[in-house]
């Protein structure tokens, strides 16, 4: 199938041009006739399959001028970054049609958006947070909502966006097209499709738990954080590793690690986490994207939805401890058919969620043994130990992996104290005299 079957005007036509995109992905061409039908729609695929035009390109097509300036289009992600990309992605669609698109999300000044918007645009693309906030402050009129798009609905539910998307769904006409798409499937996103959806098609395009066979898949075996940053170091000295995404557990481990590594990368090095400014992680995005730096250490931040083109290499310093983390992890590379590698660095204690990972996903991937150049480190970090109940003994553990105490266990010394009151009462209780009320009554 071709753009010409589905059918698109001319100025879609000119934009995919210049974009040198020429064939619809399996999830475009099967999105594509009931989204144009006013029908709505589950689409479910996998990381890299070109979700973003499956429900931009018929939305874009269906778009008559208004003179009324409220937004008629609502698209709701879970990221910052992922609605930069998508205004991005918009943009270039638009190029040659009179409609306009505006990116909100928190962080910057909301009376700043609240005036940007009072310019008219036709299509909003935000955080749930932001967009509740808009929408309660009388700036965006829900009434004036015809098509609703949930994009990565999966990650909505990790960043615990569930509240505020249903405060959004209620406050919605209830005759509007709504459409979802995720990576993944759930109980959570059936019952929202129940409660909120038309009788929706659903389209599966290929199971999340399928791995792409174009993504070369490797692993290392090393044992501790000083270990691993060894194997990395010697790693990226490969001028082959031409663009490089690192995924870190943590916001603590990027920092550890960029600081370690920063000095002796070549082709440029920088991170991005949740901790950093919106602003430094746009531009750090866009570096990576123009390759003015090589190499980018992120958490799962930059796992989802975010289209940084021509990625050779991901490297999962830590391994996630769940199959669809994985598989959106690997995805930033590979994409649109072309050739891609993983590696795996699996820490000692990381080695179930290993095994976890070949099983679900059917794919053995190749273990490999390291160079004999690696050094291997027997230090630890402090995060990596946890203490023995007999103080005597330290053993690494991720998290994820410590054994409860339960909802009932004895109470520290510190917290065993009982509170007595101020001494103003205590001593009028024992000498069994009434207090002193502040009227003067005993």
């Amino acid at each position: 199938m071709t753009f010409q079957d589905l059918n698109l005007n001319k100025a879609l036509y000119q934009a995919l041009e210049q974009m040198d995109i020429h064939e619809p992905s399996e999830i475009q061409a099967r999105s594509f006739i009931p989204i144009m039908a006013g029908k709505d729609v589950i689409g479910i695929a996998q990381t890299g399959t070109g979700k973003t035009l499956a429900y931009l390109l018929p939305i874009l097509r269906l778009y008559q001028y208004d003179k009324k300036k409220d937004p008629k289009v609502l698209i709701l992600v879970p990221t910052r970054e992922l609605v930069v990309q998508i205004i991005h992605t918009l943009e270039q669609l638009m190029e040659f049609m009179s409609s306009k698109a505006i990116g909100i999300f928190g962080g910057v000044n909301i009376n700043t958006q609240k005036l940007k918007l009072l310019e008219g645009y036709d299509i909003i693309v935000g955080t749930p947070g932001r967009v509740m906030d808009l929408l309660l402050h009388g700036t965006i009129n829900p009434k004036r909502i015809k098509k609703l798009v949930i994009d990565e609905y999966d990650e909505m539910l990790n960043e615990g966006f569930k509240f505020q998307l249903n405060q959004i769904l209620d406050l919605l006409p209830k005759k509007k097209q709504a459409l979802l798409f995720s990576a993944t499937s759930s109980a959570s996103m059936e019952e929202l499709a129940k409660t909120f959806f038309n009788e929706p098609k659903k389209i599966e395009v290929q199971p999340e738990i399928v791995t792409l066979p174009q993504i070369e898949q490797v692993a290392y075996f090393v044992q501790n954080f000083k270990s691993k940053v060894n194997a990395l170091k010697y790693i990226l000295d490969n001028d082959q590793l031409s663009k490089v995404l690192i995924f870190v557990k943590s916001k603590k481990v990027a920092d550890l690690l960029f600081e370690e590594v920063k000095s002796s990368t070549k082709g440029g090095i920088d991170q991005t986490h949740s901790n950093k400014s919106q602003n430094f992680r746009i531009k750090v995005m866009e570096a990576f994207e123009s390759k003015e730096i090589r190499v980018l250490i992120s958490t799962d931040l930059m796992s989802r939805g975010v289209d940084i083109s021509d990625i050779s290499h991901v490297i999962n310093f830590d391994m996630p401890i769940d199959v669809a983390s994985y598989i959106h992890r690997i995805g930033r590379t590979g994409r649109f058919e072309k050739e891609g590698s993983v590696i795996n660095f699996v820490g000692d204690q990381e080695k179930l969620f290993f095994e976890a990972i070949q099983k679900l996903t059917s794919e053995a991937i190749d273990e490999v043994e390291l160079p004999e150049e690696i050094e291997l480190s027997d230090e630890w970090l402090e995060f990596e130990l946890i203490q023995d109940k007999g103080g005597d003994k330290a053993y690494y553990m991720p998290t994820t992996l410590k054994d409860s105490k339960g909802a009932f266990h004895e109470k520290k010394e510190k917290n065993q104290k009982v509170n007595l009151g101020s001494s103003y009462w205590r001593k009028k209780k024992a000498s069994n005299r009434k207090p002193i009320k502040r009227s003067g009554k005993r």
